[in-house]
């Protein structure tokens, strides 16, 4: 080995690794409040729409769009912020991302017509879609496998308690009078909050980046020009880089199905998230005749469910996970260990909808179709946990790839779901809606199952380097 070659050393505390266990839990909360904070925008304006089409004079169908442009931004933004963050690190792509995203907040309060409202939600999407792509990145930055599962159990709930609050705080907004754009100025003081703690509080964490700042300091030291970083010897262009993240994924999709199945499940579920800000306007707005206030109360048993997931995965999945990581030791545990909670969540989602479906009868009580959120967002949060920590472990090098298929490919799905769930919902009524989301939830709930029994044979036939324990 080159002896300038500059490398992290064992115990290295230039190695993210070894930064203290306080630092790097600090820093996945910052984190996961960033992520927090692109969810949140996502969905804010849902409690203000019908103020929205009163004042712009626009259809329900466009005021579904205020809400999917910026989830199809959430899909457009990897292929750009990917890149570049692997050039230029995590820490420059948040602090030049956050003034932009920032920047179209107030556009959209200010914005005097609907092209200019959509334009700056799209805008909005992309922009804020560098905290998607960073964040997770930062999370594998700073944790390795063993800790990566605790780690994520926090940060996974963060996508889907945003957009579940936001309709919370937007409905009462509105039954205070406050005026639209008001929704706008709220997003924009939280996402100033955001890029505070970015710049204050939010290191650079990619490897190669804190290698090349480690040789440069060693070349100024000694006056030797040839300490050098891997990464200073493997430069590729950004617009390579652009080419093989825009590629790469979908080239995986078609050629591993077991990562088709696993995107078209997270997908279809992560869908019906931004699905239910439609559809619950529908059951408890007009059904129940609630205020938009009260109606977004109805989303808060999703978030508190997704909390309890987060707890349960602490203190009974990962400890059986530990067992087999001490078992299998110095190796590391099949991929499989990691569905463990997947098998569970893909019973409970199909109970969760239909039992919305069937009890979001106007003569039934609130309470019960309200509380079919609990199941629903607990389900979600334990079948992210377990798909996402496979994915990484059976794909390894080629896990950003993956991960990249499933951020798109899910954002198409948030972002399509929403624009027919009125006629659906119109046209089936919200019993026959939700049962039709319930039997696609059936028909995809054996994916956790098969791939844990034939996971290991399956990963032998792919044509990607994956983990093949």
């Amino acid at each position: 080995m080159d002896r300038f070659l500059v490398l992290f050393e064992e115990n290295d505390p230039e190695n993210p690794f070894n930064w203290s266990g306080t630092r790097r839990w600090f820093i996945s909360a910052v984190a996961a409040f960033l992520i927090f904070n692109a969810t949140f925008a996502s969905s804010l304006p849902a409690g203000v729409l019908q103020q929205m089409e009163t004042h712009f004079n626009f259809s329900g169908e466009v005021g579904a769009l205020v809400l999917s442009l910026f989830v199809l931004g959430f899909a457009v933004g990897p292929i750009l912020w990917g890149p570049l963050s692997e050039h230029y690190g995590r820490r420059p792509i948040s602090l030049y991302s956050f003034p932009l995203f920032i920047g179209t907040q107030i556009g959209c309060a200010l914005s005097p017509n609907t092209a200019s409202i959509l334009i700056f939600r799209f805008l909005g999407g992309v922009f804020s879609a560098a905290s998607l792509t960073n964040s997770g990145g930062i999370m594998s930055d700073i944790f390795d496998g063993s800790a990566r599962g605790r780690a994520l159990a926090g940060f996974t709930l963060a996508p889907f308690a945003g957009p579940s609050m936001a309709p919370l705080v937007s409905g009462w907004m509105n039954v205070a009078g406050v005026s639209w754009r008001w929704v706008f100025w709220l997003q924009t003081i939280v996402a100033g909050a955001a890029l505070i703690l970015v710049v204050f509080a939010l290191p650079e964490t990619f490897k190669p980046i804190l290698l090349v700042r480690k040789a440069e300091r060693r070349r100024k030291q000694t006056g030797d020009g040839r300490w050098w970083a891997p990464l200073e010897k493997q430069r590729v262009s950004f617009l390579r880089r652009v080419k093989d993240i825009v590629t790469r994924p979908f080239q995986m999709l078609v050629g591993e199905p077991m990562l088709l199945a696993i995107t078209l499940y997270m997908s279809f579920v992560y869908g019906v998230i931004y699905l239910l800000f439609e559809a619950y306007p529908i059951v408890f707005t007009i059904g129940h005749h609630f205020n938009s206030g009260v109606s977004g109360l109805m989303f808060l048993p999703i978030p508190i469910g997704g909390t309890v997931a987060c707890v349960l995965y602490v203190v009974y999945f990962d400890p059986i996970y530990q067992v087999a990581v001490k078992e299998h030791h110095p190796h590391h545990p099949p991929p499989e260990h990691r569905l463990h909670n997947s098998l569970y969540a893909s019973l409970i989602l199909p109970i969760a909808f239909f039992w919305f479906a069937w009890t979001s009868y106007p003569s039934v009580s609130f309470w019960a179709p309200m509380m079919a959120g609990f199941p629903l967002g607990m389900g979600t949060v334990l079948l992210y946990l377990g798909l996402f920590n496979y994915i990484i472990d059976t794909y390894l090098a080629s896990a950003a790839s993956a991960l990249a298929a499933t951020v798109i490919v899910r954002s198409f799905f948030g972002a399509g779901f929403p624009l027919f769930a009125n006629q659906m919902y119109d046209k089936l009524s919200p019993r026959w809606a939700s049962t039709l989301l319930a039997f696609i939830s059936v028909v995809m709930a054996p994916i956790p199952f098969v791939l844990r029994k034939y996971g290991p044979a399956l990963r032998r036939r792919s044509r990607t380097r994956i983990n093949d324990v």
